[in-house]
């Protein structure tokens, strides 16, 4: 039997014979807290006589009927599908049936706020999960009308696709009915509902169709006082007139809501017109200027998934760049264009593609047209390929063919497949026809092949310091040989005046293992070379050793905050590829990190850091790196100005590196209020954050965190109480029979719990958990649902340890489970990976 998992050749037979119609969906919500009743009425088209499957998980199914032929669950139901045979060529099926609410993020998530205790439901299908509240055939080519009828508590609120109806109370007068119009033919899974009694503030615009665009946000009542809605309102006009605009195509559903959801696995998922977002983004407490431009590229990514995703959808998931890719580039472009975030494409640098070329390094590294065979093969596949590295090729391809011509190929896709499914094909048939150029060559190298290249500058000079060859040589890696065309820039910067400035630029094609530049000839050698300089191409770059010298001592005076960042992500590739010492890593960020305006950057920089001083320095270094990173960051927040960006940020990287006595007794006195620094303020989550340091320092204990969880009863003061009980030293094995000896911890506080547990500080407590992650890997990933199978066997795995015992039992793991689930495979394999990674660079530091 197939279990819960569906592959792609299945899903092509099931088209060839299945054409969907509509479906008519009942939910009753007020069944209690374990079930709610699922009534489908779901009609389609058929090859007469043949058979087929719908999918379905539930606990109960009374009736099926189809064409008023009653059919036995007991025969037909079982491993999340239902058989169907004798179909018609029109057909009627009716599934009555009780499906679980979950507590995993996925399906119809049911969460009770600690706060009032009023419950809260919302619903999150991608990938395959629509299954979990009716019968469906679970695929996105399979487009149909969605008509959602739903009972509930009358003092609820209940959102789906279509606009809200007014509803029709029952004569209990505790229950109400809500009949919702049908949608237009959309994908199953950017179906949705959301229902409890969420708070909500309304608004409207004017598309450019000239309809009027009803707008909606919504949060918990409990969090409401901290929603700022005007704010979400403006950013969201920013990007509807934005893509308007570029798209030439109006907004193609009847409204939208943007609704802050409890225990959200994800950023925001694009259900059409009832967009969901992560309650993070709902800011109870001050966060960095990062977060806040994370929150504006989230809103205008899920606004642009309304256009690519929800009215074209890509026919089977390897086109899902055709969504995500997308998204993610035209996010950037559209906060960079259209709001006050003007250096979006900074943050791209510093975030995404740090995030793309790591992705692009591992052993399951793919194509952005990626081969996916079934359903767990896509679960794992919302990565960084199909998200930072497509969207990286996307802005190359814009500036290649222009991105007038460019944004007049998408509109023309968008007319052409409006309501249906497309594969790449489709997308560069309209794209040639507006450049005018032939993309064949491109998809293959850039869309169809996998790997990322390394571009490396090769520069002569004579005595008088004047150039007398450049070149830049392109390389791949053994398995990955593909040697690519790019249009990049090259920029000379000098100190002049204290600054680091660039003095020379030009703007060439490279192609081919060696591209001569003789346009450079002549010119006197600068104190540093940036190649990719605007960050045209996707490539890793290297500094030559002047170059490197000079930006250990001098990357904070470089004027340009993308130029920085470029350079930033050129020195941490060539310490994470153990070309350079992790060490030197160390003395480059902790000279200049403090003067980088850029709150993404700092953010992504202090993370290496941390990563570089606990996994990739030689191990007997480490504890006096570990320290010097504190006692360095310790003195850049003395030096921060008050209430900055940078000074919240280096308070809690300096809590996250503490590694001795004296570090831990400085992050005790902050939180205590006996240490103050002008300008910071305590409140309640980074007192939080400051306490999960000491319990990793084992400075305080488990009562220590029930006090604070009995201050701040709260969603996520249950979150960061996970974190912290588990970071204790002493509570690693209460933490470990949490998590894997029982299932019934919500999504968050499992990722919560995870992230403690395997906290570098307490790298010696994990020793005696290696043996015990291999003995449940797998029983971990038949017994759960992916998501929690995913936070558990990537967050539980002991990475801090770093060593040649982790990477000998991992190896010794995928060698016996060669008939383990590719998906399980592929996640253990990535863990190995990281470690390898970390050893190569401790062998490189200890040189």
């Amino acid at each position: 039997m197939p279990g819960e998992n569906l592959t792609r050749v299945e899903a092509q037979e099931r088209r060839a014979i299945v054409d969907t119609r509509s479906y008519d969906v009942a939910l009753d919500l007020t069944k209690g807290p374990e079930v709610f009743g699922s009534r489908s009425v779901v009609r389609f088209a058929a090859t007469p006589g043949a058979s087929t499957f719908i999918d379905l998980i539930a606990r109960d199914v009374r009736e099926i009927t189809l064409n008023g032929r009653e059919i036995d669950p007991a025969a037909a139901f079982g491993d999340a599908r239902i058989l169907l045979d004798g179909l018609e060529e029109e057909n009627e099926l009716v599934v009555d049936a009780d499906c679980l609410y979950t507590n995993t993020g996925e399906g119809l998530h049911r969460f009770v706020d600690p706060v009032d205790g009023e419950v809260y439901l919302y619903t999150q299908f991608e990938v395959p999960d629509s299954r979990r509240v009716f019968a469906v055939f679970e695929q996105p080519d399979l487009k149909a009308t969605f008509q959602f009828t739903v009972t509930a508590p009358a003092a609820w609120k209940v959102v789906s696709n279509q606009p809200t109806p007014e509803p029709i109370a029952h004569d209990d007068g505790a229950t109400a009915t809500w009949g919702f119009e049908p949608t237009p033919r959309i994908s199953s899974y950017i179906t949705a509902l959301v229902a409890g009694p969420y708070e909500e503030v309304r608004s409207e615009l004017t598309s450019a169709s000239g309809r009027v665009i009803p707008l909606g946000v919504f949060a918990r009542r409990s969090l409401w006082e901290h929603m700022d809605a005007d704010y979400v309102f403006e950013k969201t006009r920013q990007g509807f007139a934005y893509y308007e605009e570029k798209f030439g195509y109006p907004y193609p559903f009847a409204k939208y809501d943007q609704l802050f959801v409890p225990e959200f696995n994800a950023g925001a998922m694009e259900n059409a017109g009832a967009v969901t977002f992560t309650e993070t983004y709902v800011f109870r407490s001050k966060v960095t200027d990062a977060v806040k431009e994370r929150r504006v590229v989230t809103i205008l990514h899920e606004l642009a998934h309304m256009w690519f995703g929800d009215l074209v959808t890509m026919t089977w998931w390897n086109d899902l760049w055709l969504n995500e890719s997308f998204a993610e580039w035209a996010s950037t472009i559209a906060t960079a264009e259209a709001t006050e975030w003007t250096e979006a494409w900074t943050t791209f640098n510093a975030m995404e593609k740090t995030w793309a070329y790591r992705q692009d390094q591992l052993p399951s590294t793919h194509p952005i047209v990626a081969e996916i065979n079934d359903l767990e093969d896509v679960q794992v596949n919302f990565d960084g390929i199909t998200y930072a590295k497509g969207g990286s090729v996307l802005k190359q391809l814009a500036a290649w063919v222009g991105i007038d011509a460019f944004f007049q190929g998408v509109g023309a896709y968008f007319q052409k497949h409006a309501f249906s499914n497309t594969t790449l094909a489709d997308l560069l048939v309209e794209l040639e026809k507006t450049s005018g150029r032939d993309l064949s060559g491109w998809s293959r190298k850039w869309l169809e092949t996998a790997g990322v290249n390394t571009l490396s500058p090769v520069v002569d000079d004579d005595h008088d310091g004047r150039i007398t060859r450049f070149a830049i040589t392109q390389t791949a890696p053994a398995d990955y040989p593909t040697i690519r065309p790019h249009r990049l820039g090259i920029g000379f910067y000098d100190l002049q005046g204290g600054s680091l400035t660039r003095t020379h630029a030009i703007e060439i094609d490279v192609d081919g293992d060696l591209t001569e530049v003789p346009q450079l000839k002549g010119l006197r050698r600068p104190a540093l070379v940036l190649l990719n300089d605007g960050d045209l191409a996707y490539a890793k770059i290297r500094l030559d050793d002047r170059s490197l010298a000079t930006a250990i001592d001098h990357l904070a005076d470089i004027a340009d905050p993308l130029a920085r960042s470029l350079v930033w992500g050129a020195a941490w590739d060539q310490t994470r590829d153990a070309e350079t010492a992790a060490g030197d890593y160390v003395d480059l960020v902790l000279r200049n990190i403090g003067r980088e305006t850029e709150s993404t950057t700092v953010r992504t920089t202090l993370a290496q850091l941390q990563l570089a001083a606990n996994s990739y320095v030689a191990p007997d270094a480490r504890d006096a790196t570990r320290a010097k990173v504190a006692d360095g960051l310790w003195q850049l927040l003395l030096d921060a100005a008050p209430g900055s960006d940078i000074q919240l940020q280096l308070t809690t990287a300096f809590a996250s590196a503490a590694s001795r006595p004296e570090h831990w007794e400085r992050v005790r006195a902050l939180r205590a209020g006996d240490l103050s620094l002008d300008g910071l303020v305590v409140d309640t989550d980074l007192s939080w954050q400051l306490l999960v340091s000491l319990a990793a320092g084992g400075v305080v204990d488990a009562a220590a965190v029930d006090e604070a969880l009995a201050a701040d009863n709260t969603a996520k003061g249950a979150d960061f109480a996970a974190q912290a009980r588990a970071a204790l030293p002493s509570g690693k094995a209460a933490a470990w029979e949490s998590l894997v000896e029982r299932d019934d911890l919500p999504n968050t506080v499992v990722r919560s719990a995870a992230l403690g547990f395997t906290h570098p500080a307490t790298r010696d407590a994990l020793e005696p958990f290696t043996e015990k992650y291999f003995a449940v890997a797998r029983d971990i990933w038949e017994s759960r649902t992916f998501q929690i199978a995913s936070y558990l066997l990537e967050g539980l795995y002991p990475a801090p340890l770093a060593n040649a015992g982790l990477r000998a039992a991992t190896k010794s793991w995928l060698a016996a489970n060669g008939d383990a689930p590719a998906a399980l495979r592929r996640i253990v394999a990535e863990n190995l990976a990281g470690v390898e990674r970390a050893l190569g660079a401790q062998e490189r530091d200890a040189e």
